[in-house]
């Protein structure tokens, strides 16, 4: 099995003069998740390199087992720290692609080139694509066979309105998940907010939010194997 992670080369929330980047628990659950399947995991990102972490994802009250783990695991970290350029990437070889979130992805994947060549060039060979949290932003611009936007039709989900109201970001992210993928023609689906809720429909893999991400790559694994 190998999998192709793609995560977010983006560090400016908006004009609020914050920082932000990929949400740690939605890829150290994974990656773990993967890694102790016995999966080879591929890391990539736009700029390639280190990619930024959205430092609220490192605050004590959001540390799990899965970002404990990561923090002793040197080589994890080392990998984290030399990811691929993506427009390097070939999806020929890679069995699943999965997109950790954090708010990055809504300015930068969400509109990158390489990521819709991407995603399209999985779904178009019925492979696995997953997405959790923020992530599903990468659907925005993605279409299936039929020329139709990648979602329409199916079950899918991401963060919540109201999950982002409760964070104050309804106003500052450039397009708020849950109204894209109804709009790409998704049949959007939510649980509870803050709780792990995923959705599974084909070959495509959604998760809600953060508490969502491990629950998202053990049925991203359920399709590969």
């Amino acid at each position: 099995m190998k999998i192709l992670m793609v995560l977010t080369s983006h560090d400016k929330l908006g004009e609020t003069g914050e920082k932000t980047g990929f949400w740690l628990e939605e890829f150290a659950a994974p990656y773990y998740v993967l890694k102790d399947a016995g999966a080879e995991v591929v890391l990539a990102s736009p700029k390639g390199g280190q990619p930024p972490l959205d430092p609220k994802s490192d605050a004590d009250d959001a540390q799990t087992e899965a970002t404990k783990r990561f923090k002793d695991d040197q080589d994890a970290q080392k990998a984290l720290s030399e990811t691929h350029v993506l427009s390097d990437i070939d999806d020929k070889g890679f069995d699943a692609i999965f997109y950790p979130g954090g708010h990055g992805p809504l300015w930068d994947l969400a509109n990158d080139a390489d990521s819709k060549r991407l995603i399209e060039a999985f779904a178009g060979s019925d492979r696995a694509v997953g997405a959790v949290c923020h992530a599903p932003a990468v659907f925005k611009n993605t279409n299936g066979a039929d020329g139709k936007p990648l979602v329409s039709g199916k079950r899918v989900t991401g963060f919540t309105n109201t999950e982002e109201e409760a964070v104050g970001l309804t106003d500052i992210v450039p397009f708020l998940i849950e109204d894209m993928l109804k709009k790409n023609g998704g049949h959007y689906e939510k649980g509870d907010d803050w709780a792990s809720f995923t959705l599974v429909d084909g070959k495509l893999v959604t998760g809600q939010n953060p508490a969502s991400s491990e629950e998202a790559a053990k049925k991203l694994l359920e399709l590969i194997k």
